[in-house]
Formats: C-alpha cells, sequence, structure tokens
C-alpha cells in the first residue's frame, strides 16, 4: 500500500485539485488520439500493412487488429488497476502516458508490407497489442482518478472532464487528418501523410507526460491507504457474488457508451468514404465541426446528472439506440451535411452516459477494488461491444446485411435500460460512504 507520510497531502487546494484534473485530462486527450486516429487512418494502414490488391480484404484485416487490440485492455485495465490500488492513481497514471507517448513514435514508424512483407501485418499487431495494455490501465485509472478528485455535489460535472479532453483528442486527430488530406494527395498520404499524424502524437505524449507529473493524488484514496494500514479500522469485505454484481452493472450501463461511441462517433467519417465514397477531407471537416458541438454539451450534461440524477441519463440513453439505429444508418450518403446529421444524432446517444460515464462506474464500487474491477469491466465492455463494432458494421454492409447492425444496437439499447433500472441512484454520495462496511 502507499505509504502514511502522504497524509500530508491530504489537504490539498481546490486550485491543485483542477489543476490535476487538467493534468489527466491531458493524458486522456493523447488516449483518444492515437485510438481514433487508427481508425482514422484504416484504410492508409491497410495499404501498408497489406497485400493491396484487394482493399476490401485489406481494411477487414486492419480492423480485425484494430479488435484485436481490444484483448488487451482487459489485460491492461486489470494490472494497471491492480497497481494503482495499491501504490496509487498518479504513479500509475505517469506510467501509462509512457506506454501511450512510445506507440505513437512506433506507428510513425511502422514498416510496410512491400518491405518487409507479412511482418509489417505482424508488427502493426504487436503494437496494436501494447496499446491496449496502455489504454486498459489509462482508461480505468483515469475514471477512477477524476471520479474520486472530484466534489461528492459537482462529480458528474468534473467527470464529464475525460471525455472532454477524450473528444477534443479526437478533434484533433481528425483535424490532423483534414488537414494532411488537404495538403497531401492521395499517393502521397498513402506513403507518408498519415505517419505526420502519428509522430505528432508522440510529442503530445510528452507534452501530457510532463503535465501529469504534477497531478497531486487523491484524499479518498490517501484515506482508505490508510485504513487499510491501521488493524483498528474496520475493513469491509465483499464476496464473488458481490463483486460479480458490480461487474455486471457497470457492463450494462456501459454497452450504450462503447457501441454508439465506435459506431457513431469514431469511425463515422471512414464508414462515410469507405461505404459512401464522400471525399475524405470533407469527411473529417464535417467530423470536426459535430465533435466541436458535443464537447459544449459533455459539461452541461454532467453538471445537469448532478441536480437530477444519472439514472434519467442512463435510461435516455437507451431508449435513443432503439428509436435511432436506423435513422442514423439510412441518413448518411455522398453529400457531407448528411454525415453531420448522422454524427449529431450518434454523438447525443453517446454523450447521454458518456458525460457521466466515469462518475457512474465510480461509484459502483469501494475505493480498495475500485481502480481493478473499473479498469477490468470497463475495458472488457470496450473490447466486447466497442472494439468489435466497425469490424462488424463493415462485415455486415460488405454481405448486404447492414439493416442486422441497427437491431444488434437496438437490443443492445434494452440491455442500457436494464443496467439504469438496476443501478442505485448515486448522485452526491460521498465515496467514503462506499468503503464502509455493510454499505
Amino acid at each position: 500500500m502507499v505509504s502514511t507520510t502522504q497524509s500530508e497531502d491530504k489537504q490539498t487546494t481546490f486550485g491543485a485539485q483542477r489543476r490535476s484534473l487538467i493534468a489527466a485530462g491531458a493524458g486522456n486527450a493523447l488516449e483518444w488520439f492515437d485510438w481514433n486516429l487508427y481508425g482514422i487512418f484504416s484504410v492508409y494502414l491497410a495499404a501498408n500493412a497489406f497485400r493491396s490488391d484487394n482493399p476490401t480484404s485489406a481494411l477487414l484485416s486492419t480492423l480485425a487488429i484494430f479488435a484485436v487490440g481490444f484483448v488487451a485492455r482487459p489485460i491492461g485495465g486489470f494490472v494497471f488497476g491492480r497497481l494503482s490500488d495499491k501504490i496509487g492513481r498518479k504513479n500509475v497514471m505517469v506510467a501509462t502516458m509512457c506506454l501511450l507517448a512510445a506507440w505513437s513514435v512506433a506507428m510513425a514508424a511502422l514498416p510496410t508490407y512491400a518491405a518487409v512483407g507479412v511482418w509489417a501485418s505482424a508488427m502493426l499487431l504487436i503494437v496494436r497489442l501494447v496499446q491496449g495494455l496502455a489504454h486498459g490501465g489509462e482508461a480505468g485509472v483515469s475514471y477512477t482518478y477524476a471520479a474520486e478528485l472530484a466534489p461528492p455535489a459537482r462529480r458528474g460535472l468534473w467527470s464529464s472532464m475525460p471525455f472532454v479532453a477524450s473528444t477534443i483528442g479526437l478533434m484533433t486527430a481528425t483535424a490532423s487528418a483534414a488537414i494532411l488530406t488537404g495538403v497531401f494527395d492521395a499517393d502521397q498520404m498513402d506513403s507518408y501523410g498519415w505517419r505526420i499524424g502519428f509522430a505528432f502524437g508522440g510529442l503530445l505524449g510528452v507534452f501530457a507526460l510532463w503535465i501529469r507529473r504534477s497531478a497531486v493524488e487523491t484524499e479518498v484514496f490517501l484515506e482508505e491507504a490508510e485504513t487499510a494500514e491501521d488493524s483498528d479500522s474496520p475493513v469491509m469485505t465483499m464476496s464473488r457474488r458481490e463483486i460479480a454484481g458490480i461487474a455486471l452493472r457497470i457492463i450494462m450501463v456501459s454497452v450504450g457508451t462503447n457501441i454508439s461511441f465506435y459506431a457513431w462517433v469514431s469511425f463515422a467519417p471512414t464508414n462515410a468514404i469507405a461505404q459512401h465514397d464522400m471525399h475524405p477531407t470533407s469527411a473529417f471537416v464535417v467530423s470536426l465541426l459535430a465533435q466541436g458541438l458535443i464537447v459544449l454539451l459533455l459539461p452541461f450534461m454532467g453538471a445537469l446528472s448532478d441536480r437530477i440524477g444519472r439514472k434519467p441519463f442512463i435510461f435516455a440513453q437507451g431508449t435513443l439506440m432503439i428509436a435511432l439505429a436506423f435513422p442514423i444508418a439510412n441518413v448518411v450518403s455522398s453529400a457531407p451535411w448528411t454525415l453531420f446529421v448522422a454524427l449529431m444524432l450518434g454523438q447525443l446517444v453517446w454523450a447521454c452516459a458518456g458525460s457521466i460515464y466515469p462518475a457512474v462506474v465510480a461509484e459502483q464500487a469501494p475505493t480498495r477494488i475500485r481502480a481493478t474491477i473499473v479498469g477490468l469491466v470497463v475495458s472488457l465492455s470496450v473490447a466486447i461491444f466497442g472494439g468489435t463494432a466497425p469490424y462488424l458494421n463493415t462485415w455486415l454492409t460488405s454481405i448486404g446485411k447492414s439493416s442486422l447492425f441497427s437491431v444488434y444496437i437496438m437490443v443492445l439499447g434494452l440491455i442500457v435500460i436494464g443496467g439504469a433500472i438496476l443501478i442505485k441512484e448515486t448522485k452526491g454520495i460521498d465515496l467514503r460512504e462506499l468503503d464502509q462496511p455493510n454499505k
């Protein structure tokens, strides 16, 4: 456990907490910049890491590796989450940031299939797995950190920061793609243009690491660490059934955020380009505009959840998934405005729970196992329902069964509604209450 000598840091100022929240957000921005740049540039990765005689097959292989990368996320979530529950949130976030920066540099230097053959595909897989480990650790620990750092009455607002930062990271990736595809022609993008985006991610990683090193540890964690070291303090134990119940509830409220983001936000410009022949620059610019609007909506919805509760937002997301699955799928054509409409609808669905997601998942578990269970279960849910979404959508479309993907989303919407019913209302709760026996 962390040393009790750190107890002097417990009385951190409100200003220091806000700066720490921004520092955590800088890492979230890089995390999603890298993660989504892979999706945005998947067409170029397919052309470089696989044989180019069958573009559809190459793209499916690239998306399959995107999905395989999610396999490492639960492992990273568990390992780094467990470590965070022992030595603290801040130290682990510095470690995951180092891995993320290194991943960006490795992607920029990836060899081509023409140069090294199948080794290019293998190296893409290996680098992707390393990224998955880092992202699994980063997500679970940063969500836990933001929720624990926040004042109880404003946890919804403060917990919107990770996804505000994530959206800014996504916007930066989209803007990079728009600029690069505008400056370079198709051959230049296939050759080296896409590498510039990943190299820029490496620079962002160094900057985020510098900011994050000044973050403070959360008071909730430090107090729990002291309690665990005090033999006279009551210790809460949980049965496997109770832990399984927490995991099930987190998964049920997670599937909507996972599927809506990867199906309707992250891969939307790629789908518009590959399936509807939309011009790449137009698709990326439209995506950037839509993402800018959603950044303004996220903190508003987070603050509103501090007043009316978390459950109404989770329920709204499930309902909208059912109502909008087919309209979002059918509105997109080669015209850029159709992508804008689809993105705004999809992002609205995502933001219902995305704006409060770190708060909701952190409020389900006690401090002693919070980062471990959040890191593992959140990453597992993303792997199952998020990582497979682009491949499943592309494959069903390629065989003329795209409507089945919309039906799939509607079924997941029912699960989200079930999760909204099962979870307890947790707005304003002091996280210390979850650490007390019999709570």
